[in-house]
Formats: structure tokens, C-alpha cells, sequence
């Protein structure tokens, strides 16, 4: 019978979910919660699976990873590899690779969420009622106010036609935008250094790439407004963490909300956990139960059509096959 692992289920939902009873009789399913601390003891626990299911990026697949694993074939990704997968490395050993499509909305919801839950002190209000006290500060309404984007593709264009919503001018930049481009989703595309200058709010939808890695880094923070706020649901290494856990702490900026970090999930004695400016969210940018139902389906399609000998759709290397070990 062929043995699969999927990783990394937080929550522990992802056998409840209906698909999974579809393979049953023609495969094991094995779900793990818990991150092991180091690369051998994720070895270890992986070594007996033929059929590997990540939940997004949480754990990375590195060829000094996929080296030791001889019984893996399928890789079984929820979501699309944004670079979690060495896919040199996964084809050289004829491991497939299949993706499946993301859901269009949930991370887009967060975003504007924390955005809304930034400027208007939600989370503050929340714990100073709990604590017996009232209207502890003042929010700050986004109406006439500068949104900048960093990012213009299928989440932030959204959250560009929000912020015109709400009656907000709207700044962009990318490193691939352009002026054309920014014009058709409503916003006006500037520099990196003018849109930190300029906007009250920034929120960051770039995907992590070389070309992207601390692409926001102290430069750019110290060009914000003490009233600013910056939103990251991108993901972590975007953003110089340590300069901004210092704008924070020493209040340069009015606060920011964050789904993602340089390190997940984030240590308890992280310097995050202690700034009252700070809105936190453990990178539930997809989690939702929409999101996971259409992943989960697509997984099971997946090791569906590889249990019966077919190619899994959306499979990023079909020449693994002529690769196998």
C-alpha cells in the first residue's frame, strides 16, 4: 500500500476533510502537526513515504533533502511552488512535482482585515475592554489618505480597488510595474523611495524572489510618516525584520500588521510578541476552509491519477519520469 505523509497540519483539520476517503483501501495516510527541529530528523520521519503533501511552503525541499529520501515519487504540493521545492534537484531524482491552483479571495480578505485592524486599533480596543478599561485611543480613518502598494498583480490590484473604495489615493511600484499598468488598476506608479515617503499605509503583495529579498530594508522605513503603518502578508524575508522591529519599538511609525515572518512559526521569545504597535497573525493568509477544501480536492486528484499510473495534472517536471531511481 502506498504510504503518505502530509506536513505540517497545524491545525490537525486536513483528514477531516471528505476527498481523503478516496484513496482509502489504496493508501495510508499520515498526517504530522509538529515541525522536527533539524533536517536529519526530517529525514527520518520521511524516509518510508512514497507520496509527500506540504502544506505551502512550511517545510522547504532542498536537493540535500530530496537526496535522502529514496522511496519519495509525488510530491503533492497545495498550492504552487513559489521556490520551497528544488525542482532541479526533484527532477534529477524523478520526483514529481504537481501544484494545484490557490484560492482567489482569502488573501486578499486578510490583507484588507489587517489593514482595517491597524488603523482603527482593533486589537488594542479588544484587549483593553477584556481588561475592564474604555476607548483607550484614537483610530485614524483611511478616507483622503495615501495607500502605497508594493506589488500590482492579482492581490494587490485588489487591494489598490480598496483603498479607491474607501475614497483613497492610491501609490505603486513593482519591480517589473509600470506606469501603464498602475494606471489601469486606479494607482500611479512612482518610486520605492517616493511611495514610503508619500503613503500613510503601505501593504506588500511582491513575490519572494532574488530580486525581491529585502527589498524593503531601513532606508526605505525611515522615509515613513510617524502616522504610517506598513502591512506585510507577503512574505517575511521581504522586509529587513530587524530594522523594522526597531522603527516599531522606538514608535518612528504609528504600527504595522503582519501574517508573515523571517522565521515560522514564530518563537515565543520573538521581539515582535512584545510591541503593543503591532497587529500579529500566524500566516492564515490561505487559511481558510474554502482555501483548503479546493487544495486538499486537488491533492487527492493528484495522487489519484499517480495511483493509477497517470500523469497528476498540473505537474511542473513529466520528464522525472524518465529520471526515476
Amino acid at each position: 500500500m502506498t504510504r503518505i505523509a502530509v506536513l505540517d497540519d497545524y491545525q490537525g483539520v486536513v483528514l477531516s476533510l471528505p476527498c481523503w476517503t478516496r484513496v482509502r483501501g489504496r493508501a495510508s495516510v499520515d498526517v504530522y502537526r509538529d515541525p522536527p527541529e533539524s533536517e536529519d530528523a526530517l529525514v527520518s520521519r520521511l524516509l518510508p513515504y512514497e507520496v509527500i503533501v506540504p502544506i505551502r511552503e512550511r517545510t522547504r525541499f532542498p536537493g540535500s533533502l530530496l537526496q535522502h529520501l529514496p522511496a519519495l515519487r509525488l510530491l503533492a504540493l497545495t498550492g504552487r511552488n513559489t521556490g520551497h521545492v528544488d525542482m532541479t534537484a526533484a527532477t534529477a531524482l524523478g520526483i514529481l512535482v504537481a501544484e494545484t491552483e490557490t484560492s482567489g479571495g482569502a488573501a486578499i480578505e486578510l490583507a484588507i482585515g489587517l489593514i482595517v485592524a491597524a488603523v482603527r486599533r482593533i486589537p488594542q480596543e479588544d484587549r483593553a475592554v477584556r481588561a475592564g478599561q474604555w476607548q483607550t485611543g484614537l483610530g485614524v480613518e483611511l478616507s483622503g489618505k495615501t495607500l502605497g502598494i508594493l506589488g500590482l498583480g492579482r492581490i494587490g490590484s485588489r487591494i489598490a480597488a480598496f483603498g479607491k473604495f474607501l475614497g483613497m489615493r492610491v501609490l505603486a511600484w513593482g519591480p517589473t510595474l509600470t506606469e501603464e499598468r498602475a494606471a489601469a488598476s486606479g494607482a500611479t506608479y512612482v518610486s520605492l523611495d517616493t511611495l514610503f515617503r508619500e503613503s500613510d499605509v503601505v501593504s506588500i503583495h511582491l513575490r519572494l524572489s532574488e530580486m525581491t529579498r529585502g527589498i524593503v530594508t531601513a532606508h526605505q522605513l525611515a522615509f515613513m510618516k510617524p502616522t504610517a503603518y506598513l502591512i506585510n502578508t507577503a512574505r517575511g524575508p521581504l522586509v529587513d525584520e530587524a530594522a523594522l522591529i526597531a522603527v516599531l519599538r522606538e514608535q518612528r511609525i504609528a504600527g504595522a500588521a503582519l501574517d508573515v515572518y523571517d522565521v515560522e512559526p514564530l518563537p515565543r521569545d520573538h521581539p515582535l510578541l512584545g510591541l503593543d504597535n503591532v497587529v500579529l497573525t500566524p500566516h492564515v493568509g490561505y487559511v481558510t476552509r474554502e482555501a483548503y477544501d479546493l487544495f486538499f480536492e486537488r491533492v487527492v486528484e493528484n495522487v489519484e491519477s499517480y495511483l493509477a499510473g497517470k500523469l497528476p495534472a498540473r505537474t511542473l517536471n513529466p520528464e522525472a519520469l524518465a529520471r526515476r531511481r
